[in-house]
């Protein structure tokens, strides 16, 4: 665990030992499935936008394609009568192909990761509401499938199956990020992808990689919020969610810049920011001010982040110029004694 991973862990327990005094309600165990459910929704997509993040990229279409794919899937299983298992299918790869579309045109074309995503959030937000006429695609009445709302939005022991999903993922997450050759090469492309190009590691192939899990998992995502909302209006499904995939894992330290965080702190920064969510609801604060609460704390820490980095550096500055400063110190007195 690294020490940015431990601060937000305090801070994550300062925040909901807050929560529970001002509102002991927050402890209630329908009000803690209910946040557990959340975090396993919108933590999917989070761990998506990480894996395109350290390696200094952006995803900035993945409420879009929630939209998107959710309406595909909807269709699929309810006018279609595609049975869910191949709808589902049908999803994760329209993902993936979506996925080494950005990928492509990043590494083939050279376009700005920003641009193409951009792109993205626009025209699949598009094709979505062309798709549905821009109506709702939802379930009617009658429309039944007990085995795919089990697994998607069903509890075992009061546990909803989101944060299970969500809990299995983190985990693949974190081997394949922190524990395989993979993972260290998405890590030196996002820190210097020059240098990582003449060790010999194929820079465009991870990149590509990396877009097309993030697709995946936001794929997955949406057939979950699918499941869970049962109905979806194209104009407003998944909007803003990729603002907060990147705020849960700058949140968790992952760094803009590219190399740097650990998917433990997406999961700290996922939970702290539905906390905040909650706190917003139990303390009864306007729901429109709950991007305001959530931006400003965003903001405090992501300042009191980069202000102890810099004391950080500054003092093993400081350590490194005493361990070059004394040892000539002690070589001079040792002269003058002489």
């Amino acid at each position: 665990m690294q020490k940015k991973d431990i601060g937000l862990a305090v801070l994550v327990l300062v925040v909901g030992a807050v929560v529970a005094m001002i509102n002991p309600r927050f402890l209630s165990p329908i009000n803690l499935a209910n946040t557990a459910n959340l975090i396993g929704l919108f933590g999917l997509f989070s761990l998506a936008e990480a894996f395109v993040i350290v390696t200094a990229g952006i995803e900035l279409s993945v409420g879009s394609v929630i939209a998107l794919l959710g309406v595909i899937f909807v269709d699929l299983i309810v006018t279609q009568n595609v049975p869910w298992p191949l709808a589902a299918m049908i999803v994760l790869m329209l993902g993936a192909v979506f996925g080494l579309l950005h990928g492509w045109l990043i590494t083939k074309l050279g376009l700005q990761p920003f641009i193409v995503t951009l792109c993205g959030l626009l025209i699949y937000r598009g094709i979505a509401r062309f798709y549905t006429k821009d109506g709702t695609a939802g379930f009617s009445f009658g429309d039944e499938f007990p085995v795919l709302e089990w697994l998607v939005s069903g509890r075992t022991g009061g546990v909803p199956h989101s944060i299970i999903a969500f809990s299995i993922i983190a985990v693949i997450a974190w081997f394949v990020l922190h524990r395989t050759v993979f993972g260290r090469h998405l890590y030196a492309v996002g820190k210097n992808a020059e240098a990582a190009r003449y060790t010999g590691i194929n820079t465009q192939r991870v990149i590509v990689l990396a877009y097309v899990i993030c697709a995946v998992l936001t794929g997955l995502a949406a057939i979950f919020f699918a499941m869970y909302t049962r109905s979806i209006h194209p104009a407003s499904h998944g909007n803003f969610y990729e603002l907060y995939a990147i705020a849960a894992a700058v949140l968790g330290g992952f760094s803009l810049r590219g190399g740097e965080g650990s998917i433990f702190g997406v999961v700290l920064g996922v939970v702290l920011l539905q906390m905040l969510q909650n706190l917003v609801n139990l303390l009864g604060i306007p729901s429109s001010l709950n991007f305001a609460v959530m931006g400003s704390v965003i903001l405090i820490g992501v300042i009191a982040d980069t202000q102890i980095a810099k004391h950080r550096k500054a003092r093993q500055k400081a350590n490194e110029l005493s361990r070059i400063a004394w040892p000539k110190l002690k070589t001079e007195s040792e002269t003058e004694g002489a």
